[in-house]
């Protein structure tokens, strides 16, 4: 079932932490609306972070794209899969170690800030390999990296994002190259980023909060993520999850709340009523006949799509069946979505 806010999440939560692509902005236009919601949610008492899997950028170029897409951004309000990495590295190595960098600036950078040493993939003095996205990364290096992970040397990825989005469409990410790598020389990485822990306890040591809540658009990354680090998560249905992906969602691996966008935070989060095989929130009515969903009513985009997780679940747990969303749009369907 879904989780029960009687307070905006912005008041209930001291610390939203947020995804980027597919959240704040897509590619490289914000979101609709993103600016100003979370203006008024950092208004309402809780602090923004700005987490990403993306190790390409430092934390302040990271920044200064938020504060030209009209998003207030510090750079200590932005967490990257790069400084996570870091932090494991300096934490087990100790400050001073030779790392060899497989990636970029923002992998470079975030290993100097914590007083490690990057140094090419093929020197001999390095402790560790370290491995993130970098569109400028040859060939030859990561051929010799994986020799040396073959040959024992500890290794720390930042991410394993399968796709990364681009001008020209999705791409393959990150994950992909740490396929190859993993696959030649049998070694599993050490992960940094989501939807492993230590980019959210580098946020936790960074930003601070007591009571967090994850803002995301990705299943396997953003909401198990927040599982993984045990707090509340807020799925947006701005990004790549769609309707078929949401009513799929089994047991155990979904999202406390589902909004249509960022105003999600300043909202109270209803449970919808489920009796009669429907479920009913604010002025809709959700039901599952032969195994498809039928919708009527008026109401919000955020209640219908509660409404329709709610009995897609209920269906989903009783059944053991996925429901036939039998081309159901939601209200407002049509804007732009990211690539993946």
């Amino acid at each position: 079932m879904l989780g029960t806010s009687e307070r905006p999440l912005a008041e209930a939560y001291d610390l939203a932490m947020l995804d980027l692509d597919g959240v704040v902005y897509i590619g490289g236009e914000a979101v609709p609306g993103a600016a100003e919601h979370l203006e008024r949610a950092r208004k309402a008492g809780v602090r923004i972070a700005f987490i990403t899997n993306n190790a390409s950028r430092p934390a302040d170029d990271v920044a200064a794209h938020l504060r030209e897409l009209g998003v207030e951004a510090r750079t200590e309000d932005v967490v990257t899969s790069a400084q996570a990495a870091a932090r494991l590295l300096r934490d087990r190595f100790g400050e001073g170690a030779a790392v060899a960098l497989l990636g970029g600036p923002g992998l470079d950078e975030a290993l100097r800030d914590e007083g490690l040493e990057p140094v090419a993939v093929s020197a001999s003095e390095a402790v560790a390999v370290v491995s993130g996205y970098g569109p400028k990364v040859l060939w030859r290096d990561i051929m010799r990296a994986a020799v040396r992970v073959r040959d024992g040397l500890p290794w720390v990825a930042s991410n394993t994002d399968l796709t990364i989005p681009t001008q020209f469409g999705t791409a393959p990410g990150h994950g992909v190259l740490v396929g190859v790598l993993r696959e030649f020389s049998g070694v599993d990485p050490v992960v940094a980023g989501k939807p492993e822990r230590p980019l959210f306890d580098e946020t936790f040591r960074r930003v601070g909060g007591e009571h967090p809540l994850m803002v995301g658009d990705r299943l396997d990354t953003d909401i198990d993520g927040a599982l993984n680090a045990g707090c509340d998560s807020l799925l947006v249905m701005t990004g790549v999850t769609g309707l078929a992906e949401l009513v799929a969602v089994p047991s155990g691996r979904r999202p406390t709340y589902v909004a249509a966008d960022l105003a999600g935070l300043l909202e109270a989060q209803p449970t919808p009523g489920l009796s009669d095989g429907a479920a009913e929130l604010g002025g809709w009515r959700v039901r599952v006949e032969s195994g498809s969903l039928g919708v009527e009513g008026n109401g919000s985009a955020d209640d219908w799509w509660r409404a329709v997780a709610a009995i897609a679940w209920a269906h989903l747990d009783s059944s053991g069946e996925v429901v036939d969303t039998g081309g159901l749009e939601p209200p407002g369907a049509g804007s732009a979505q990211p690539d993946g």
